[in-house]
């Protein structure tokens, strides 16, 4: 997993990217593609 400033670019890379908001912390997650993983803060 990367832990990254900004998650908009990640975010690009696939189609089925979500942000995430747990325990004020920011994820990005993907269900079919499981190696684009970020966290941020």
């Amino acid at each position: 997993m990367k832990v990254r400033n900004s998650l908009r670019s990640l975010k690009n890379r696939h189609r089925d990217c979500r942000i995430v908001r747990r325990k004020g912390r920011v994820y990005v997650i993907n269900k079919t593609q499981r190696k684009f993983k970020a966290r941020q803060g």
